[in-house]
Protein backbone atom coordinates (compact mmCIF):
# COMPACT_ATOMS: atom_id res chain seq x y z
CA UNK A 1 0.00 0.00 0.00
CA UNK A 2 0.85 3.50 -0.85
CA UNK A 3 2.10 5.16 2.75
CA UNK A 4 0.01 8.68 4.19
CA UNK A 5 1.38 11.79 1.80
CA UNK A 6 3.13 13.48 4.99
CA UNK A 7 6.30 14.63 3.06
CA UNK A 8 6.04 17.65 0.53
CA UNK A 9 5.39 16.83 -2.66
CA UNK A 10 7.16 19.04 -5.59
CA UNK A 11 5.29 19.77 -8.49
CA UNK A 12 5.20 17.10 -10.98
CA UNK A 13 7.54 16.79 -14.28
CA UNK A 14 7.90 14.63 -17.45
CA UNK A 15 9.69 11.39 -16.34
CA UNK A 16 12.43 9.68 -18.63
CA UNK A 17 10.66 6.10 -19.79
CA UNK A 18 14.19 4.39 -19.45
CA UNK A 19 15.68 5.85 -16.49
CA UNK A 20 12.96 7.20 -14.64
CA UNK A 21 14.65 10.29 -14.26
CA UNK A 22 12.70 13.83 -14.15
CA UNK A 23 12.99 15.48 -17.96
CA UNK A 24 14.98 18.89 -17.67
CA UNK A 25 16.33 17.89 -13.75
CA UNK A 26 18.38 20.83 -12.96
CA UNK A 27 22.10 20.52 -13.66
CA UNK A 28 24.56 19.75 -10.60
CA UNK A 29 26.38 23.13 -9.68
CA UNK A 30 26.75 22.58 -6.32
CA UNK A 31 30.55 23.54 -5.97
CA UNK A 32 31.19 25.43 -8.72
CA UNK A 33 31.54 28.77 -6.67
CA UNK A 34 34.73 29.08 -4.74
CA UNK A 35 33.94 28.73 -1.12
CA UNK A 36 35.88 30.34 1.87
CA UNK A 37 35.32 27.46 3.72
CA UNK A 38 33.41 23.55 2.58
CA UNK A 39 31.21 21.92 5.01
CA UNK A 40 30.64 18.54 4.82
CA UNK A 41 28.78 17.19 2.17
CA UNK A 42 25.07 16.17 3.00
CA UNK A 43 22.15 15.31 1.34
CA UNK A 44 19.93 18.32 1.87
CA UNK A 45 17.64 20.31 -0.19
CA UNK A 46 20.14 21.49 -2.71
CA UNK A 47 21.73 18.37 -3.23
CA UNK A 48 18.05 16.73 -3.75
CA UNK A 49 17.36 19.18 -6.55
CA UNK A 50 19.78 17.92 -8.89
CA UNK A 51 20.84 14.64 -7.38
CA UNK A 52 19.68 12.55 -10.57
CA UNK A 53 22.34 14.76 -12.65
CA UNK A 54 25.09 14.43 -10.28
CA UNK A 55 25.21 10.66 -9.56
CA UNK A 56 24.49 10.11 -13.48
CA UNK A 57 27.93 12.52 -13.78
CA UNK A 58 29.90 11.38 -10.91
CA UNK A 59 29.23 7.34 -11.29
CA UNK A 60 30.54 5.48 -13.58
CA UNK A 61 28.21 3.50 -16.09
CA UNK A 62 25.71 4.47 -13.61
CA UNK A 63 22.65 3.48 -15.59
CA UNK A 64 24.89 0.45 -16.31
CA UNK A 65 24.52 -0.52 -12.80
CA UNK A 66 21.03 0.19 -12.42
CA UNK A 67 20.11 -1.87 -15.61
CA UNK A 68 21.93 -4.86 -13.87
CA UNK A 69 20.57 -4.19 -10.22
CA UNK A 70 16.91 -4.49 -12.15
CA UNK A 71 18.21 -7.55 -13.86
CA UNK A 72 19.58 -9.11 -10.57
CA UNK A 73 16.64 -8.17 -8.79
CA UNK A 74 14.29 -10.22 -11.31
CA UNK A 75 16.15 -12.86 -10.09
CA UNK A 76 15.58 -13.05 -6.35
CA UNK A 77 12.40 -11.23 -6.20
CA UNK A 78 9.66 -13.53 -4.22
CA UNK A 79 5.86 -12.71 -4.51
CA UNK A 80 4.31 -11.72 -1.10
CA UNK A 81 7.98 -10.21 0.04
CA UNK A 82 9.62 -7.43 0.57
CA UNK A 83 12.56 -5.64 -1.03
CA UNK A 84 14.39 -3.04 0.48
CA UNK A 85 16.21 0.21 -0.73
CA UNK A 86 18.40 1.15 1.77
CA UNK A 87 19.54 4.62 1.09
CA UNK A 88 16.75 4.81 -1.89
CA UNK A 89 17.57 8.87 -2.55
CA UNK A 90 15.01 10.01 -5.64
CA UNK A 91 13.66 6.65 -6.21
CA UNK A 92 15.64 5.40 -9.43
CA UNK A 93 16.44 2.20 -8.60
CA UNK A 94 13.27 1.69 -6.90
CA UNK A 95 11.43 2.61 -10.25
CA UNK A 96 14.12 -0.12 -12.04
CA UNK A 97 13.15 -3.00 -9.88
CA UNK A 98 10.02 -2.72 -10.59
CA UNK A 99 10.31 -2.59 -14.30
CA UNK A 100 11.44 -5.92 -14.05
CA UNK A 101 9.73 -7.95 -11.26
CA UNK A 102 5.94 -8.65 -11.16
CA UNK A 103 3.38 -6.73 -9.28
CA UNK A 104 3.22 -9.04 -5.77
CA UNK A 105 6.01 -7.70 -3.81
CA UNK A 106 6.32 -4.52 -1.74
CA UNK A 107 8.72 -2.02 -2.32
CA UNK A 108 10.05 -0.63 0.63
CA UNK A 109 13.06 2.55 0.31
CA UNK A 110 14.57 4.25 3.44
CA UNK A 111 16.41 7.19 3.65
CA UNK A 112 17.51 9.70 5.93
CA UNK A 113 17.12 13.10 3.76
CA UNK A 114 13.43 14.07 3.77
CA UNK A 115 13.96 16.45 0.63
CA UNK A 116 14.88 12.99 -0.77
CA UNK A 117 12.19 11.17 0.02
CA UNK A 118 10.46 14.26 -1.16
CA UNK A 119 11.42 13.99 -4.58
CA UNK A 120 11.38 10.50 -4.50
CA UNK A 121 7.64 10.05 -4.01
CA UNK A 122 7.08 12.66 -6.94
CA UNK A 123 9.24 10.55 -9.25
CA UNK A 124 7.54 7.21 -7.83
CA UNK A 125 4.15 8.71 -8.36
CA UNK A 126 5.08 9.65 -12.14
CA UNK A 127 6.47 6.22 -13.08
CA UNK A 128 3.14 4.90 -12.24
CA UNK A 129 4.67 1.65 -10.14
CA UNK A 130 2.98 -1.86 -10.34
CA UNK A 131 4.20 -2.44 -6.86
CA UNK A 132 2.79 -1.76 -3.52
CA UNK A 133 5.31 0.65 -1.85
CA UNK A 134 6.65 2.25 1.14
CA UNK A 135 8.84 5.23 2.23
CA UNK A 136 10.51 5.69 5.49
CA UNK A 137 12.09 8.27 7.31
CA UNK A 138 15.20 6.57 9.21
CA UNK A 139 18.57 7.18 9.92
CA UNK A 140 20.29 3.91 9.12
CA UNK A 141 23.03 4.51 11.37
CA UNK A 142 20.29 3.01 13.54
CA UNK A 143 20.09 -0.15 12.06
CA UNK A 144 17.37 -0.94 9.54
CA UNK A 145 14.43 -2.57 11.00
CA UNK A 146 13.98 -5.73 8.21
CA UNK A 147 11.68 -8.69 7.29
CA UNK A 148 10.54 -11.01 5.20
CA UNK A 149 13.03 -9.59 2.37
CA UNK A 150 14.04 -11.57 -0.50
CA UNK A 151 16.03 -8.64 -1.77
CA UNK A 152 17.99 -5.65 -0.26
CA UNK A 153 19.76 -2.79 -2.31
CA UNK A 154 22.79 -0.50 -1.03
CA UNK A 155 23.82 1.33 -4.24
CA UNK A 156 26.64 3.45 -3.14
CA UNK A 157 24.92 4.20 0.55
CA UNK A 158 27.33 1.87 2.99
CA UNK A 159 30.35 4.26 1.95
CA UNK A 160 28.65 7.15 4.09
CA UNK A 161 27.68 5.25 7.11
CA UNK A 162 29.82 5.58 10.05
CA UNK A 163 32.45 2.72 9.57
CA UNK A 164 31.56 1.59 13.60
CA UNK A 165 28.08 0.45 12.89
CA UNK A 166 28.42 -0.89 9.05
CA UNK A 167 29.01 -4.62 10.61
CA UNK A 168 26.10 -4.44 12.63
CA UNK A 169 23.94 -3.01 9.83
CA UNK A 170 24.97 -6.18 7.56
CA UNK A 171 23.83 -8.60 10.24
CA UNK A 172 20.49 -7.01 10.43
CA UNK A 173 20.52 -6.95 6.83
CA UNK A 174 21.08 -10.77 6.94
CA UNK A 175 18.56 -11.35 9.62
CA UNK A 176 15.80 -9.44 8.01
CA UNK A 177 16.54 -11.64 4.41
CA UNK A 178 14.90 -14.57 3.93
CA UNK A 179 16.80 -18.05 2.94
CA UNK A 180 18.05 -17.60 -0.60
CA UNK A 181 17.38 -13.91 -0.69
CA UNK A 182 20.25 -12.23 -1.51
CA UNK A 183 21.96 -8.41 -1.13
CA UNK A 184 23.02 -6.12 -3.87
CA UNK A 185 25.86 -3.86 -2.37
CA UNK A 186 27.41 -1.03 -4.85
CA UNK A 187 30.18 0.74 -3.58
CA UNK A 188 33.25 3.37 -4.54
CA UNK A 189 35.97 0.97 -2.93
CA UNK A 190 39.93 1.59 -2.38
CA UNK A 191 42.55 -0.13 -4.30
CA UNK A 192 44.21 -3.21 -2.62
CA UNK A 193 46.86 -1.38 -2.64
CA UNK A 194 48.33 2.33 -2.76
CA UNK A 195 49.91 2.10 -6.69
CA UNK A 196 46.31 1.41 -7.58
CA UNK A 197 44.40 3.47 -5.30
CA UNK A 198 46.15 6.53 -6.76
CA UNK A 199 45.71 4.88 -10.48
CA UNK A 200 42.32 4.88 -10.18
CA UNK A 201 41.43 7.85 -8.10
CA UNK A 202 43.10 9.62 -11.47
CA UNK A 203 41.17 8.07 -13.62
CA UNK A 204 37.79 8.68 -12.16
CA UNK A 205 38.59 12.30 -11.69
CA UNK A 206 39.13 11.97 -15.62
CA UNK A 207 35.83 10.91 -15.84
CA UNK A 208 34.53 13.85 -14.20
CA UNK A 209 36.66 16.11 -16.46
CA UNK A 210 34.87 14.55 -18.97
CA UNK A 211 31.40 14.84 -17.79
CA UNK A 212 32.19 18.72 -17.82
CA UNK A 213 32.88 18.97 -13.90
CA UNK A 214 35.42 21.85 -12.95
CA UNK A 215 38.73 21.48 -11.54
CA UNK A 216 37.04 24.00 -8.99
CA UNK A 217 34.19 21.14 -8.39
CA UNK A 218 36.21 18.18 -7.92
CA UNK A 219 38.24 19.72 -5.56
CA UNK A 220 35.52 21.33 -3.45
CA UNK A 221 33.54 18.13 -3.77
CA UNK A 222 36.62 15.96 -2.55
CA UNK A 223 36.96 18.38 0.47
CA UNK A 224 33.27 18.29 1.31
CA UNK A 225 33.39 14.08 1.15
CA UNK A 226 36.31 13.48 3.17
CA UNK A 227 35.46 13.48 6.46
CA UNK A 228 31.31 11.98 5.05
CA UNK A 229 32.48 9.08 2.72
CA UNK A 230 34.99 6.60 3.78
CA UNK A 231 35.35 3.97 1.44
CA UNK A 232 36.58 0.11 2.36
CA UNK A 233 38.20 -2.18 0.16
CA UNK A 234 36.85 -4.40 -1.81
CA UNK A 235 38.42 -7.66 0.20
CA UNK A 236 36.85 -5.68 2.96
CA UNK A 237 33.72 -5.37 1.89
CA UNK A 238 33.56 -9.37 0.65
CA UNK A 239 35.11 -10.03 4.34
CA UNK A 240 32.33 -8.43 6.29
CA UNK A 241 29.26 -10.18 3.99
CA UNK A 242 30.62 -13.27 4.73
CA UNK A 243 31.31 -12.57 8.38
CA UNK A 244 27.70 -11.37 8.42
CA UNK A 245 26.54 -14.83 7.02
CA UNK A 246 25.87 -14.68 3.71
CA UNK A 247 26.73 -18.38 1.63
CA UNK A 248 27.59 -16.59 -1.40
CA UNK A 249 29.35 -13.46 -2.51
CA UNK A 250 29.91 -12.40 -6.45
CA UNK A 251 31.62 -9.24 -7.75
CA UNK A 252 29.34 -8.20 -10.89
CA UNK A 253 30.50 -4.94 -11.56
CA UNK A 254 33.69 -3.59 -11.41
CA UNK A 255 35.11 -0.18 -12.84
CA UNK A 256 38.12 1.38 -10.92
CA UNK A 257 37.31 2.29 -7.58
CA UNK A 258 33.69 1.24 -8.18
CA UNK A 259 32.21 -2.27 -7.56
CA UNK A 260 29.04 -4.20 -7.27
CA UNK A 261 28.49 -7.20 -5.08
CA UNK A 262 25.70 -9.66 -4.73
CA UNK A 263 25.57 -11.96 -1.52
CA UNK A 264 23.28 -14.76 -0.98
CA UNK A 265 21.63 -15.96 2.32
Amino acid sequence: MQPEDTLETPAIQAVDGTTGRAVGEAADRVFDEPEDRIGDFTFGPRVASVFDDMVSRSVPFYDEIQRMIGELAADFAVEGTNIYDLGCSTGTTLINIDRRIGAGSTLIGIDESTEMLAKCRAKLERAGLRSAYELVAMDLNDGPRLENASLVVMCLVLQFIRPIYREQILHQIYRGTRPNGAFILVEKVLGEDSLFNRLFIEHYYDLKRRNQYSELEIAQKREALENVLVPYKLSENLRMLQAAGFRYTEVFFKWYNFCGIIAVK
